[in-house]
């Protein structure tokens, strides 16, 4: 395991309880799949009626119990090098509060941060919670503040969206590798966001994770990330060493992948994908069942929406047969507020139960990635 991605869930009961299934995501699994590292879905455990700031202030003993799980994690599951890996740190709402200050005690550790509409940043400002020291290697560690644009008229200064803008100006005027992605389409609901944060950490990991796991991380070159106006998505983003603006206010992005994907995103809210997904493999039918069963690896652009299930060269049956999302594309495991599957999990498995099971018929299973593109 070279590394971690944890994926922080934010304030309240119902997204702790919606917590529960991130480890289970398939697109964010993908992400780690690809780059070698585990997902996990910290669950901290609150009632209606208690105040947040119990967990989502690390100080208030969450960073403690944080450190001693992934300790005893790495001995349950035979892997040591859980307890020392690197982590990338998502964090929602409450959640972005608890990594912005995780940040300051663990900089050596974290790869790459994304605050969805949270940080404690503003708050420490006001004086509403304690001020943490910033040490320098805090300013390395690459991060992406995205709130909503719904969420920036009539609200407190410390709120999601003034807390990030107030940030990323902060950490930018000191040379922090900062960017700020509005979504234009969203409040503080999570949205279409995972379609940039994804490849955002997948750029991250690969300037950053050390050849040897166990060295430390590597620091960037902030000469060779591409920039872009505050602000101002009407411009394109450039090379850093073709950037004309002010570069302590400008928006950092990592690479050219992701500074294409954040451009069209504080457009529209989404990311534009012209790749088809995998083709399905594996596929088997169990006739005393009737029963398909496949396997399929996930589109790492769009995720996955849902498959069509062929029979004899005729579509039969889709799974889910309606995919939902309340809050963005239609996804093959739904989406809750927080980014997380809906529960029951969905299976890759169809009964057909108009099959003749004597005809030896001939099953085909294509992919659909949530921007409605096919598999061959």
């Amino acid at each position: 395991v070279r590394g971690i991605i944890v994926h922080q869930h934010g304030c309240g009961d119902g997204s702790c309880k919606g917590s529960v299934t991130a480890a289970y995501d398939l697109h964010w699994q993908a992400l780690a799949k690809k780059n070698g590292c585990a997902l996990l879905g910290p669950s901290f455990h609150q009632l209606k009626e208690q105040n947040c700031r119990l967990w989502c202030d690390p100080r208030n003993g969450s960073d403690e119990v944080f450190v001693k799980s992934l300790q005893a994690l790495a001995e349950q599951s035979g892997h040591p090098e859980i307890a020392t890996a690197p982590w990338c740190l998502w964090g929602h709402s409450g959640g972005g509060f608890w990594a912005s200050l995780m940040q300051m005690t663990h900089p050596e550790k974290i790869v790459a941060i994304w605050f969805q509409s949270g940080t404690a940043f503003g708050y420490w400002n006001a004086g509403e919670t304690p001020a943490p020291e910033i040490p320098e290697a805090a300013m390395r560690i690459p991060m992406m503040a995205n709130p909503g644009v719904k969420e920036r008229d009539g609200k407190p200064p410390t709120g999601a969206w003034g807390g990030s803008l107030a940030m990323f100006k902060a950490y930018r005027a000191k040379g922090a590798p900062i960017g700020f992605a509005p979504d234009p389409a969203s409040g503080h609901e999570t949205a279409d966001s995972r379609y940039l944060a994804i490849p955002f950490f997948d750029a991250c990991l690969s300037l950053r994770l050390p050849a040897k796991p166990g060295d430390p991380l590597r620091d960037l070159d902030p000469a060779k990330g591409w920039l872009a106006p505050l602000l101002s998505s009407d411009t394109a983003p450039t090379s850093a060493a073709d950037f004309q603006g002010d570069v302590a206010t400008s928006v950092w992005l990592p690479n050219e992948t992701v500074a294409k994907a954040w451009h069209a995103f504080v457009h529209t809210g989404a990311v534009p994908d012209a790749t088809p997904p995998p083709a399905p493999t594996d596929v088997v039918f169990d006739p005393a069942t009737a029963t398909l069963s496949w396997k399929a690896e996930i589109d790492f652009e769009s995720g996955l929406q849902a498959f069509l299930i062929e029979r004899e060269g005729k579509i039969i049956g889709q799974v889910p047969e309606e995919p939902r999302n309340r809050y963005g594309r239609k996804l093959f495991q739904g989406m809750s507020y927080g980014d997380t599957p809906e529960l029951p999990l969905q299976e890759f498995r169809f009964v057909d139960g108009s099959a003749d099971q004597a005809a030896g018929n001939r099953y085909r299973v294509i992919a659909v990635n949530s921007a409605g593109l096919k598999s061959s």
